[in-house]
């Protein structure tokens, strides 16, 4: 592993495999550039893959206060120029991390090839505001385990814990999250709905939902979908925490979808 300071903060990051083109991961809110892990062979064959814990995930540099969207976007190109990444590269992300995919793309639409889109969290709706403020409060009073069982039940049913050890491995490493920074990522959702960049995405982009996703279920997913032009929708077994849950799935998904497109 190795860490870098862009953009004013320092990030955990991962480069590996070799080819001529460059996919780049990010994780969910709550999760690590680890969530990617066991899916990674199939996607590492042929391109090279970056992987990073986003700013205050995992250990990349924790947030001190409020973070927004162009922070967020702002340290994967910053990460990119600074690992001397140029010309476009495809990205896929898991939730909160489809939802940077988006507005980088959005952003910076000279350097995104191709995005891979897993249940996109781009805001949430006016009757969930009080809601994601309320819960970025508590985790900022009692950490997270006082919001671990109701935010897996969702989340990480028992119908996709497929493997016991994967998911106590999993929830230990959630709770490990730093509270101020998972109540700042949530309050960015509460306040910035970026949803209105779907319809601004100019490259090739699939759409996936998880059919046993309690937050961002195909109901709410396929519609998103829709606005995006040209975009394809794919349900797909599995949950919210799509590359951990289900990482052959996920990665076949990402792998076959870009592979298509040249990717």
């Amino acid at each position: 592993m190795n860490w870098i300071e862009v953009n004013g903060t320092a990030l955990r990051y991962e480069l590996s495999g070799d080819g001529p083109t460059t996919l780049v991961l990010i994780h969910e809110m709550g999760g690590t550039l680890d969530s990617w892990e066991q899916g990674l062979g199939a996607l590492n064959n042929g391109r090279r893959v970056l992987r990073y814990d986003t700013r205050g995930a995992g250990l990349s540099e924790k947030i001190n206060g409020a973070v927004t969207w162009n922070d967020m976007a702002g340290d994967l190109k910053a990460l990119l120029d600074a690992l001397n990444i140029t010309g476009k590269v495809a990205v896929a992300g898991i939730a909160v991390g489809a939802a940077i995919a988006v507005h980088f793309a959005v952003r910076h639409p000279d350097r995104a090839a191709a995005l891979v889109l897993h249940g996109p969290a781009t805001g949430v709706s006016a009757e969930r505001r009080q809601q994601t403020l309320e819960r970025a409060a508590a985790v900022e009073a009692g950490g997270m385990r006082g919001v671990v069982e109701t935010s897996l039940a969702n989340s990480y049913p028992p119908i996709v814990r497929h493997n016991a050890s994967v998911f106590r491995e999993f929830r230990a490493r959630w709770l490990a999250n730093d509270p101020r920074s998972f109540a700042a990522i949530n309050r960015m959702l509460a306040e910035e709905d970026i949803s209105g960049e779907l319809s601004k995405i100019a490259c090739p982009t699939l759409v996936t939902a998880g059919r046993h996703d309690g937050l961002r279920p195909p109901s709410i997913i396929e519609p998103m979908a829709k606005q995006i032009p040209g975009a394809e929708f794919l349900e797909l077994n599995t949950g919210h925490f799509a590359s951990t849950q289900t990482p052959g799935t996920m990665s076949q998904a990402i792998h076959y979808f870009l592979h298509a497109k040249g990717l």
